[in-house]
């Protein structure tokens, strides 16, 4: 059932007709709504109680214009009405006159229709094609369907009828009622209510029946499972753009890469162990068929190369290699180095693949139009330690020393950041990352052992996880799996969290 069948039981027994708390406007809507789902007795009986009409006065004077082919009614009515301004009162006059000049055609009357059109219509602002496109009509009949009209009035009442409707989506209330405004006003209501609630996480539709609230168990809050084949500090987590798998790297020696069941449990799919120096990084190809893994002061490693995908980036933090794109068979497509080249401490690529973003000397952002080399810089006041862009490409986070995450926008239109504090972290490279439906919300490790949730709306945490007995390097939400999110910590663990059971069996035995 979609939002506007809702609506229709909704207004049946809630309809507000108290005027000491709602304008005549509201039955309007109400009424127009009606109308618009074919339900006119109902919207008839409803004007008829009320004494209010969905149509104010000056349409319905307007409208029997119209229907009685009385265009210079028309004309002075448009010209009566108030708040309109000149492009729409020049795009009204146009529909009318246009209306009026098909009719002369129709009845075969050229003469009129020819001074019509050089007289009144050729004089308004609604641009020249309109024009030379009504005036090529004066030659093409058969176009517009009146080569065999003539004086058929039922073709007539149509034409006309289509004009009323297209002059009242144009006008402005309150001489009409805007296109689905009551469905317009309950979506902002229930929009309101989505984003005030700091833990809404699904995609369920939301019902108007009754305020919206969501609790915790639509978050990771508890430890479900914890893996422990690391031999050593875990680094790096991520999982795969699909959500089917998680990719993590060690000090160890080795990346791994764990399947995800049915049943929401991961197990051991393969170990990735031909680097020779601890692995700090790891990343999954757009399609989920191969990872990069990259070891310290070591060569970069592609897994699994059957793969559609097209292109590679790496930044390196020796300003001599820079920033380099390859293919999959390891050919330079693109390069960004030179003595001018900072250090690169961290990379992204938006996931429309339109943006680069990297962090140079510890301080600045730098977003580059992949397509355009157009390029913006960012300066933070605090060094950057790293980087993560939410999944709709719109906003990207970064992790700062002075124990805040700042968010910005890609595009460029916010002149501060959004901040987020209450972690800690003062000497480690700590990440964080968006999580959860439409990225609602932003996790990250921390120096005190705990992971931090919070909802982007607010810049104190919602949630603080305790599990890990030493610093939480990384963190990543499942992109597919909303309630799933996986640590990796130094004490050699990686954690993945779900929401407590006990919670949902609470809220199931009170419905």
């Amino acid at each position: 059932m979609g939002l506007g069948d809702m609506l229709v039981p909704l207004h049946l027994y809630q309809l507000p007709i108290d005027h000491e708390c709602h304008d005549d406007s509201w039955v309007a809507a109400y009424s127009g709504k009606w109308q618009v789902k074919g339900y006119e007795k109902s919207a008839a009986c409803l004007e008829s109680e009320s004494g209010i009409s969905y149509k104010s006065v000056e349409f319905k004077l307007l409208e029997s214009s119209i229907i009685g082919a009385d265009w210079e009614g028309c004309i002075d009515s448009l010209y009566g009405i108030k708040n309109m301004t000149d492009e729409q009162r020049d795009t009204a006059l146009f529909l009318v006159s246009q209306q009026c000049l098909l009719e002369c055609l129709g009845r075969g009357d050229d003469s009129l229709a020819l001074s019509l059109l050089r007289k009144q219509i050729s004089k308004l602002q609604v641009g020249r094609e309109k024009v030379h496109k009504l005036a090529f009509s004066l030659f093409s009949l058969g176009e517009l369907g009146l080569d065999k009209v003539h004086d058929d009035c039922d073709v007539f009442q149509e034409l006309r009828r289509n004009l009323v409707n297209e002059l009242e989506k144009l006008l402005p209330p309150p001489i009409t009622v805007p296109d689905r405004r009551l469905e317009h006003l309950v979506e902002r209501v229930v929009g309101s209510q989505i984003d005030s609630c700091i833990y809404h996480n699904s995609l369920d539709p939301v019902s108007i029946y009754k305020d919206h609230s969501c609790g915790r168990d639509q978050i990771p809050t508890e430890t479900i499972q914890i893996l422990s084949d690391h031999k050593n500090e875990v680094w790096f987590v991520q999982f795969s753009n699909n959500g089917d798998y998680l990719a993590s790297s060690s000090s160890d020696c080795t990346a791994i890469i764990w399947k995800i069941q049915e049943d929401g449990k991961l197990v051991l799919k393969h170990r990735l162990s031909s680097h020779q120096n601890p692995v700090s990084f790891v990343i999954w190809s757009p399609d989920d068929t191969m990872v990069l893994t990259c070891g310290n002061l070591e060569v970069l490693r592609l897994w699994d190369v059957e793969t559609d995908s097209k292109r590679l980036v790496c930044g390196s933090s020796d300003p001599k290699k820079g920033i380099c794109m390859w293919d999959c068979e390891g050919k330079e497509i693109k390069a960004w180095r030179g003595t001018r080249m900072p250090k690169v401490l961290d990379i992204a690529v938006t996931p429309n693949g339109e943006y680069l973003i990297t962090i140079f000397s510890d301080k600045d952002i730098r977003i580059l139009n992949v397509a355009t080399n157009a390029e913006r810089v960012i300066s933070e006041e605090h060094p950057i330690t790293s980087l993560s862009v939410s999944g709709d490409s719109k906003y990207l986070i970064v992790n700062l020393n002075s124990q805040e995450i700042h968010m910005w926008d890609v595009e460029g239109l916010w002149e501060k950041p959004l901040r987020y504090k209450g972690h800690r972290q003062h000497k480690y490279v700590i990440r964080s990352c968006f999580g959860g439906v439409n990225s609602t919300f932003i996790a990250s490790g921390s120096e005190n052992s705990q992971v931090y949730i919070w909802n982007r709306s607010g810049c104190d945490p919602i949630e603080v996880l305790s599990g890990h007995s030493m610093t939480v390097n990384c963190v990543s939400w499942n992109p597919r799996r909303h309630q799933m999110l996986a640590s990796a910590s130094d004490d050699q663990t990686i954690r993945i969290w779900g929401p407590n059971p006990s919670q949902k069996m609470h809220l199931k035995g009170l419905i």
